[in-house]
Formats: structure tokens, C-alpha cells, sequence
């Protein structure tokens, strides 16, 4: 599934030149090697600014599917979560989607959706007075600062939520109404 795209944009800018010979002028364009090496001379040689990435390798942002949380069936339809700070920091901590939302199989199973229909809520979804509550059910005490996070502890409650400031965890584009 990582590798998927990498694949998509490599046969995407390999096929359309395979086998063409140029159809404009009839004849068949040759590039002068020596033209080429001579137009580079003078220049600095091209480095890079850090280690090339390899194919085994995940980027700083982006969830390594293979030393985490395997959250590859919520991909399927929410690939733009592979790259967001919250789901990367806790699959990195090997949570999966399923700790906060539940196993959802009739969410995933359902794609009325995509044809107007209302789909399947995920077993699991905290509305913005539930955020709070739950996030701290895991996250509390002497590992939160307690100057960054005193809003959120105030008596009475503030209306700041963790995803304030955690990530872009909402999605603002919602498409269905649950059933």
C-alpha cells in the first residue's frame, strides 16, 4: 500500500514514452552527448541536501505501516490520516484507529456512501464536548504541562478541545449523515 502511489507516478511518467518515436517532425530526435557534458562544465555537481530516502524507509510524517499499528483498512477511504500528527504519533506508539473508534467493520464494509447513500457512523466518534474527556482518559496527569493544558482542566471547563492544538483530527468536509 506505501509503495502504491511511488508506483502510480513512476508508470505514469514511463508508459506515455514507451515505444513513442517523436510524431511532429518526422524525424527522430538524438541528443549529442558531448553537448550535454560540455554544457555542464563549470557547474557544481548536483548533491543532495540529506540522505537519499530509500524504499524501505518512511518519512518523518508519514505512518511506517510496517513498524506500527496496522491502520491499512481505514486507509482505504481516509489515506489523507497517513500523513496527520495525531494518527502518525500513535501508530508510532502502535495504537491503531480501532483503540479510539472501535473496530468499525460496518463502517468499513458500507460504501452507500459513494453512491449518495447515508453510510455507517464508526462505532466510536467523540463530538467536541466528548474530546476532552476521553483524551485525558489516557493522557493526564504529570505529562501534560500544566501551563499549555490549564484551559482544558478549568473549573468551569473552557471551550478549548485537545485537537485545538493536537492535529487536524476533524474532518471539515463531511460528505454523509450517518445513518
Amino acid at each position: 500500500m506505501r509503495y502504491s502511489l511511488f508506483l502510480f507516478v513512476i508508470a505514469a511518467l514511463i508508459l506515455p514514452s514507451a515505444g513513442c518515436k517523436p510524431c511532429c517532425s518526422g524525424k527522430e530526435t538524438q541528443v549529442d552527448p558531448t553537448a550535454v557534458k560540455d554544457s555542464a562544465k563549470g557547474q557544481a555537481p548536483l548533491l543532495l541536501d540529506d540522505e537519499p530516502l530509500l524504499l524501505d524507509d518512511a518519512p518523518e510524517n508519514e505512518i511506517d505501516i510496517q513498524h506500527g499499528a496496522d491502520n491499512s483498512r481505514c486507509f482505504v477511504c481516509h489515506i489523507n490520516y497517513m500523513q496527520e500528527k495525531i494518527a502518525v504519533v500513535h501508530a508510532r506508539k502502535n495504537m491503531s484507529c480501532a483503540h479510539c473508534h472501535g473496530e468499525s467493520d460496518a463502517h468499513i464494509a458500507d460504501e452507500s456512501w459513494a453512491s449518495g447513500g447515508n453510510g455507517t457512523a464508526p462505532e466510536k466518534i467523540y463530538t467536541k464536548d466528548k474530546v476532552n474527556s476521553f483524551c485525558t482518559g489516557c493522557h493526564a496527569g504529570p505529562e501534560l504541562p500544566e501551563k499549555e493544558h490549564k484551559a482544558l482542566f478549568a473549573n468551569p471547563p473552557s471551550d478549548k478541545h485537545c485537537t485545538d492544538c493536537h492535529g487536524n483530527h476533524l474532518l471539515t468536509d463531511r460528505k454523509t449523515k450517518w445513518k
